[in-house]
């Protein structure tokens, strides 16, 4: 099977409600539809993770955001300058995104992976869950070898990028000027945020 034929099956499956497993620059994400609580629910409990913590989603660009966030011309002069990238930027949420992605919040992570697959993918169907494809507690997967068991059997089809970089996407709420968590990128950020 081709790479692109198994991407369409990819898509078909998110589209059913059913999870994937696909590569991203910095770890292997686990995507289901964003906008689905249905299918959101299946991530949260495939990967053992509290309710009460909030998951990304991924768009194939900035523009692709625009239906999903509200954004400020900072926060969009930001994501301009750094996406695609290991960078997840924090915003309002618009009414289309469940409240159960969010655990409540008012705000949503959205993220553009530099990856080509993960791109490809997204340009088919998104937005999807940004989430690494592990159970929560257990080190990430940067390889398909490396899955846990419970979300290899979840996932109705694994996309193999091969061995990605490992280091977590840095998240940064632009309009509170804060990093919330350092990963890849976080003193280009922090270096952003103080000249702007």
């Amino acid at each position: 099977m081709t790479e692109t034929e198994h991407r369409k099956r990819a898509a078909a499956a998110i589209d059913r409600g059913e999870l994937v497993v696909y590569p991203t620059e910095t770890v292997y994400g686990l995507g289901a539809s964003a906008l689905s609580p249905a299918a959101i629910e299946r991530v949260f409990t495939v990967k053992g993770r509290d309710r009460s913590a909030p998951i990304s989603l991924a768009v194939p660009s900035v523009d692709a955001a625009s239906p999903y966030v509200t954004l400020s011309e900072r926060e969009r002069s930001f994501m301009e300058t750094f996406l695609p990238g290991p960078v997840t930027v924090v915003a309002e949420k618009r009414p289309a995104v469940p409240n159960l992605l969010t655990a409540g919040r008012e705000k949503v992570g959205v993220r553009v992976p530099d990856h080509d697959l993960a791109l490809a993918l997204l340009e088919t169907v998104a937005p999807l869950t940004a989430t690494s494809a592990n159970v929560s507690g257990r080190p990430s997967a940067r390889t398909t070898a490396a899955l846990d068991p419970e979300i290899r059997e979840a996932a109705a089809v694994v996309l193999d990028g091969g061995r990605t970089g490992g280091t977590s996407s840095t998240v940064v709420d632009i309009e509170q000027d804060t990093i919330i968590r350092e990963g890849a990128m976080a003193a280009a950020v922090a270096a952003w945020l103080a000249e702007h």
